[in-house]
């Protein structure tokens, strides 16, 4: 029989000057959980009519779906792209791209007419900003003189010149329609509906037609995210309901913890609801991660208990086992959420937003395990305990054999540990970052798919502008100034090849038209409003001064060579208009992943600062807080230094790591050190009390990071990549935290508090 059922009692019979969380048998705990079970009922009813209270609210919680959520109201990037917006009505532009032979036959200009006009008519998209290919080649607004200046050759070359890489490719037989999206708030048709609507006509075009774009981009991510939300969050409750299950064959224990996660997620969503947030990119992983936390917590409490129950009552047993066990969970509760609300310091809403809304839901853990347990264990007769295994004895064997091997072989051990924890700090230096918002989605997603015959077949798919002070079309000095800026953005290069697919300047239009339409500025004016009316207003602003030109880019291309490309145009254009602006949706979607790196360093800063004051202050010492935190910091700095040593690019996923599984995985320092220092304080040695402690615990430990390590994993199976990242880093992350609180931490026990050798004479 175990050292725990011989002398449960015992804890809080000495007062030793070890350090210690906060003494499990003291009178204050004992009255808390004296009051928790007796009056259980009562807390199981106040549990109902919280939830009955905060069920309507809670089914309120939505997601919010715009670009705006990504970053601070009062973001630099954000304002410029509100300007734009208001002065050229945004650049929110659909490609609807296909490939066929004959593409420049009357019959094929046709089918490109009539298929223009069938997406211009859709809600919410502006019929007067479709661009079509016939409409190039055969201008209505000139009637038969534009059709007859068409047919001679060097202006029919001079407009598929002009068009080429927007409407049509070199190769002469892929196409494109671009179609211009109304702004939101201008329609009252949903923006998913749109989309669905022009995709609709694309998958029933002709040949079937792909559909690229920022806004398409943007809506398939929230999608994928509201999508996977609600999917994750109940598969990742099935699997851990199996592995309860497996682990204590008790029908009881698997639905106490389900209960209990599934009340806290209520309380979390209402309260969110109540306070006007909503749910953003990032937070579609609040269903899951408040599932794994739950469980992980009750799952200490249910082999605690099952161990108690070999010589007490069911009602002794729990008291015995909240006493001991709930100082230990609120200070887990208490560094898991210091974990994620160190993520209040990024720069990124969604991953702020995320922050909160873990805190509360940690939070509304902690407060359901309060709640429920003392009722969910003691009501009714069915299935009381949770069972064990023959095979268990086995494991903490290996797990005694573990210790053994710690105990004879520290230096090597501290050594080791100390090489791999330089090659991590040295690999932090050769992170880099992702900017390449495709790559968000999977090779085989619709929308990647997309963009790669795009850009095979036509060129860029990323639109973006740079927009200066313009006071005058009309004025020829103006005009070449223009004109040069023009050439200058296309002649940029970076590591040697074209930056960018296609620049789009008011002067390219009035340059198009023909010698014979007129001669003078004025004239080609006039007959440029004429062929293309939508053209002067989508580019220029008379009423506010303000020009801008269109560019075009490659949007699957290196982080680097992306920003390096915005940058330089913005130097280009500020040569000649000193206040150009770069703005866009492709360069809001490259530059919100900019502050990762910075990200993760002040974040996982924070976090480690909290939880070691968080642990000095349980433990009462600054040694044990120093301990608490190093077993954990080893695994995430080799995790994160290993992906800059493979060249693994940082996204949203990765920017989230650190933090977090530092909240999560120190959990496992905090039981492992609790049952340590209580052992010391009723009288054992140093080297009884790790072998108690490595047995007991350590076999809680491998079950609850099993448990965490296969929630997480569910994680696995979303469409949006960064959530694949974030469950597989984190769960390799919890491996390691716990290989470091069962070989780290009693390495640096015995190097602080275990017995020292005499000195013999």
């Amino acid at each position: 029989m175990s050292d725990l059922v011989d002398n449960p009692t015992a804890a809080g019979d000495s007062a030793e000057a070890d350090p210690g969380i906060a003494l499990s048998r003291s009178r204050v705990w004992q009255r808390i959980v004296g009051t928790l079970i007796r009056g259980r009922y009562l807390c199981l009813l106040l549990t109902i009519g919280l939830t009955l209270v905060a069920w309507p609210l809670s089914q309120r919680l939505t997601l919010e779906r715009s670009i705006e959520s990504l970053f601070a109201l009062d973001h630099p990037l954000l304002l410029r792209y509100q300007e734009s917006k208001q002065l050229f009505g945004g650049d929110e532009f659909v490609m609807i791209s296909w490939k066929q032979k004959d593409l420049l036959e009357s019959e094929s200009l046709n089918a490109i007419e009539q298929f223009g006009q069938e997406l211009g008519d859709l809600p919410g998209v502006n019929p007067e900003s479709t661009q079509t290919l016939s409409a190039v080649l055969r201008p209505k607004g000139m009637g038969f003189l534009g059709g007859l200046f068409m047919r001679i050759p060097s202006v029919r070359n001079k407009a598929l010149e002009f068009s080429e890489g927007a409407m049509i490719g070199e190769d002469r037989e892929t196409t494109a329609i671009v179609v211009r999206l109304k702004p939101e708030e201008e329609t009252s048709v949903p923006r998913g509906l749109t989309l669905a609507a022009i995709r609709n006509l694309a998958a029933n075009h002709e040949p079937p037609a792909y559909v690229v774009g920022e806004p398409v981009q943007v809506h398939d991510m929230f999608d994928i995210v509201e999508e996977d939300g609600a999917k994750l969050g109940w598969v990742s409750s099935l699997i851990l309901l199996a592995v309860i299950f497996f682990f204590f064959r008790s029908l009881r224990w698997m639905i106490l913890p389900i209960a209990i996660v599934q009340f806290s997620l209520i309380w979390t969503k209402a309260f969110l609801v109540g306070s006007g947030m909503r749910l953003s990119m990032v937070s579609s992983m609040l269903n899951s991660l408040v599932t794994i936390i739950g469980i992980a917590t009750v799952m200490h409490i249910t082999i605690y208990f099952r161990e108690l129950r070999k010589v007490f009552p069911r009602r002794e047993a729990l008291q015995q086992t909240l006493q001991t066990l709930l100082p230990a969970v609120c200070w887990t509760c208490a560094t898991t959420a210091i974990g994620f609300g160190a993520l209040l310091a990024s720069d990124i809403v969604p991953i702020r937003s995320f922050g909160i809304m873990m805190v509360l839901g940690v939070l509304s853990v902690l407060l359901a395990v309060f709640l429920l347990v003392p009722g969910g264990v003691l009501i009714g007769n069915f299935s009381i305990d949770p069972r064990r295994y023959r095979w268990e004895p086995r494991v903490t064997g290996g797990l005694q054999s573990l210790l053994k091997v710690v105990q004879r072989f520290p230096r090597i051990i501290g050594a080791f540990t100390a090489l791999l924890m330089l090659f991590g700090l040295i690999g932090l230096s050769f992170l880099r970052i992702e900017t390449d918002f495709s790559k968000n989605f999977r090779e085989d997603s619709t929308i990647v798919q997309a963009l790669n015959f795009v850009e095979a077949n036509l060129g860029g798919a990323g639109n973006y502008e740079v927009n200066f002070t313009f006071k005058d079309v009309t004025d020829p000095e103006a005009m070449d100034k223009l004109r040069e800026m023009a050439e200058d953005l296309r002649a940029i290069e970076v590591d040697g090849a074209p930056a960018l697919t296609k620049v789009i300047a008011y002067t390219d239009g009035v340059d198009f038209i023909p010698s014979a339409a007129g001669n003078s500025l004025s004239a080609k004016r006039s007959t440029l409003q004429k062929m293309q009316p939508e053209f002067e207003p989508s580019l220029f602003n008379e009423d506010q001064q303000r020009m801008r030109v269109l560019l075009r880019a490659l949007e699957r291309q290196p982080a680097e060579r992306k920003l390096q490309m915005i940058d330089e145009v913005n130097r280009v254009a500020r040569e000649y208009f000193p206040d150009a602006k770069t703005t866009g949706l492709y360069v809001l979607l490259a530059n919100i992943i900019l502050s990762l790196l910075s990200d993760q360093v002040v974040s996982f800063s924070l976090a480690a600062i909290g939880i070691f004051l968080c642990m000095t202050i349980a433990f009462r010492s600054w040694k044990a807080g120093l301990i608490a935190l190093v077993p954990n910091l080893f695994p995430i700095v080799l995790l994160i230094g290993t992906l800059g040593w493979i060249g693994s690019l940082v996204n949203i996923g990765t920017a989230m790591i650190a933090s977090v599984s530092i909240g999560l995985t120190v959990d496992s320092s905090i039981h492992y050190l609790s049952s340590y220092f209580r052992e010391k304080q009723i009288g054992r040695s140093h080297a009884e009390a790790l072998e108690i402690t490595q047995s007991q615990i350590g076999l809680s430990l491998v079950f609850s990071n099993i448990a965490l390590i296969c929630g997480f994993s569910v994680l696995t199976l979303s469409q949006f990549v960064p959530l694949v990242y974030f469950g597989v880093l984190v769960s390799i992350a919890m491996l390691g935290g716990l290989l470091g609180n069962l070989i780290l931490l009693p390495l640096l026990l015995t190097g602080l508090y275990g017995e020292k050798p005499t000195a013999t004479t």
